[in-house]
């Protein structure tokens, strides 16, 4: 089978290329699938760096979200069966025209529900409904906060918080050029990344602060997330886009201070720890996408090929959307 190989950690991508490999087969637990489409994310290019805790030896294939259709199932697995069309939570491994899934983390799709969109749910529209209703627990009053507004999680969590609670939503970008994406996403008031952002914040919220700060850039900004808290505010940082060190969080006593608290999500260690929370999570984003209640628009690119390209708009900051691989054309 043909898949999407890193033979080494890259900053681009020289050592990225499209291989024969062996097909692989699945285990007790798991389930083996056509893949027709595969999403590219943000976690591909911290592989693709060699970031600590995404590869576990090389070389590497990256893909965490695929759908297909099953070929091939573990003796254990009676939830699923070959012909089920399917979405599923690979972690690792989605960039090829084979992929294994643990069964536990495979949704069956929705009627009439098509691959190219049903794809975007596992890792965008998943971490969104799990950040909003079980991380954050985002209630109607809420002023939210999301850093990265017009990537790929930032338009999964407008559509959630606009289909679940009505909060209101502050946006963040990294650059005055990603403003517009950001309001066309669903974020009234976007302001850039800057020293100013705090009392930027403050004077949108009529001097009150934010009730949560939901922020993939690691520890970088939590100075900043501080200081744009209201009053018991939270913190949730869900990931680490720069692959830096992480610096230690605050201070006990600033967290007092401030009335605040710093948490943590992971969909990958959850994936592991609750399957059946991911499942649950990813049955109600295909929901979402088969009702209308968020838009996916997937831009498609067609190949695995076309892969690298796409993790490298990525990289650079530059990505216009959620990006997803046709795999192979007929399934």
């Amino acid at each position: 089978m043909q898949a999407l190989v890193f033979d080494q950690a890259a900053l681009d991508a020289s050592a990225t290329s499209v291989k024969a490999i062996a097909a692989p087969a699945p285990g007790p637990g798991q389930v083996a699938v056509r893949v027709a489409y595969a999403g590219i994310n943000f976690k591909d290019v911290m592989a693709r760096r060699g970031d600590t805790g995404y590869v576990s030896q090389w070389p590497f294939v990256p893909g965490m979200e695929i759908a297909g259709t099953i070929i091939g199932a573990g003796p254990d697995v009676t939830t699923h069966r070959e012909g089920d069309h399917v979405v599923a939570l690979t972690n690792q491994g989605g960039l090829a025209e084979v992929a294994i899934a643990d069964a536990a983390l495979t949704v069956s799709l929705p009627a009439g529900l098509d691959f190219a969109r049903a794809v975007t749910a596992p890792g965008a529209l998943t971490t969104a409904f799990l950040l909003h209703s079980y991380v954050a627990r985002i209630q109607a009053d809420d002023f939210v906060l999301v850093y990265s507004a017009a990537g790929a999680v930032g338009h999964a969590l407008a559509d959630v918080v606009r289909a679940r609670s009505g909060a209101r939503l502050i946006g963040v970008v990294g650059a005055a050029s990603r403003i517009g994406a950001a309001h066309d996403a669903g974020y009234p008031d976007v302001f850039v990344r800057g020293e100013t952002l705090p009392d930027e914040v403050r004077t949108a919220t009529g001097g009150r602060g934010v009730d949560i700060v939901l922020d993939p850039q690691g520890t970088t900004f939590l100075d900043q997330d501080l200081a744009m808290l209201a009053p018991t505010g939270r913190i949730i940082l869900f990931g680490n886009a720069s692959g830096g060190a992480l610096a230690p969080l605050p201070p006990t006593h600033l967290l007092y201070s401030n009335n605040a608290s710093v948490g943590g999500f992971s969909l990958a260690a959850l994936s592991v720890a609750a399957p059946e929370m991911v499942a649950a999570a990813m049955h109600t984003a295909l929901e979402m996408l088969a009702t209308g209640h968020a838009a996916a628009n997937p831009i498609i690119i067609a190949g695995l090929a076309a892969a690298p390209n796409a993790q490298q708009a990525l990289a650079e900051g530059a990505g216009k959307g959620k990006y997803v691989v046709q795999v192979q054309e007929r399934i």
